[in-house]
């Protein structure tokens, strides 16, 4: 059977030469768009470009990169989501912006399409769900059963005794090392909280769509928690989703709001996801199968640009307070923005 990675690789054009799109930036923070299949920021071993290296990019381009002006990771998003995200652009800022993360951040919603649960046993229309999660020998996110035990394998033995431990590579403990524990001897799951609010925006026979909204922001979160419910995401190999639809997995960072933490002045930034994905869940859309999204890509790059366009023409739209010091002909330029 080809997996996704494979299929990506023969036909999806920048496989691995992704590149991201700034929505706005300042001496503090940059808000981006990162597509999917690109990771966040760099993990040991692999050598595929990161978003937080894209925007180095850009920025040495542009002559502002230096050793203290230079992207500083905040928040991540898992490689095969898409949307919109922020990075810090000094050390002073990145502290500043993770100490108040939960306050600053007003809105940060995700949109998803997920296979229905194969035993009709739906969720409600909208809930919260706050299982616990765990991690496996992989790294991957889930919400353990009573009776779930980690292998009783040399993986697990070695990963309890580098717990503590720092890497030869300089990294920390993997989240699996992180999150075990020893009880009578034996090796168990530490499981960790989490809590995440949903909102069915459409049913359809086969599949669903989903708004989604977090309260707390562990790896793969959203994945696990809606795969444990019956509702595995659509093109989602790792919790073992039937379908592909749209030759990705089907979850978009889609809102992010934040009240900005130097100046305080609110930021509204949304690149909605594909028209695809509401037709699909609907039914009304012909031709579902792997190769559609490669058929379309032209119309969906259109339509990606589109939305930017407008989030950095609002982002860029001076305050009311900004307005009431310029004169006639001023304001008149700055409202044709």
């Amino acid at each position: 059977m080809t997996t996704l990675t494979e299929y990506k690789k023969e036909h999806k054009e920048d496989f691995g030469r992704e590149k991201i799109d700034v929505l706005y930036e300042d001496e503090n923070l940059c808000v981006i768009y990162k597509p999917e299949g690109m990771l966040s920021v760099p993990y040991p071993g692999s050598h595929n470009r990161t978003a937080i290296e894209a925007l180095e990019l850009i920025m040495r381009k542009k002559g502002t990169y230096s050793a203290k002006h230079r992207p500083f990771v905040v928040h991540r998003l898992d490689r095969d989501t898409s949307g919109v995200m922020m990075f810090a652009l000094n050390e002073g800022a990145q502290k500043k912006i993770m100490d108040s993360w939960h306050k600053m951040v007003t809105k940060r919603l995700y949109h998803a399409v997920a296979e229905n649960p194969s035993n009709g046993k739906e969720l409600p229309v909208e809930g919260l769900i706050d299982d616990e999660i765990a991690y496996n020998a992989h790294n991957i996110g889930f919400v353990p059963k009573p009776q779930d035990k980690p292998s009783d394998t040399k993986q697990t033995r070695e990963a309890l005794r580098n717990k503590n431990r720092t890497h030869a590579d300089g990294e920390g403990p993997s989240i699996f090392e992180r999150n075990l524990t020893v009880r009578n001897g034996k090796a168990e799951f530490k499981t960790i909280t989490a809590r995440t609010h949903y909102k069915i925006l459409e049913r359809g026979k086969k599949w669903s769509l989903f708004e989604l909204s977090l309260d707390t922001g562990r790896k793969n979160q959203i994945r696990a928690h809606l795969a444990s419910k019956g509702y595995p995401l659509a093109g989602d190999e790792n919790y073992r989703a039937k379908t592909n639809p749209f030759g990705r997995l089907a979850l978009h960072a889609r809102t992010l709001e934040f009240d900005h933490p130097y100046t305080g002045k609110h930021l509204e930034f949304e690149v909605k996801e594909s028209d695809d994905w509401l037709l699909c869940v609907q039914g009304k859309l012909k031709g579902r199968n792997i190769d559609m999204v490669y058929e379309k890509n032209g119309g969906q790059k259109k339509h990606l640009q589109k939305q930017i366009d407008i989030q950095k023409e609002i982002a860029t739209r001076p305050t009311k307070k900004q307005l009431s010091k310029m004169n006639f002909i001023q304001q008149g330029q700055a409202k044709k923005r």
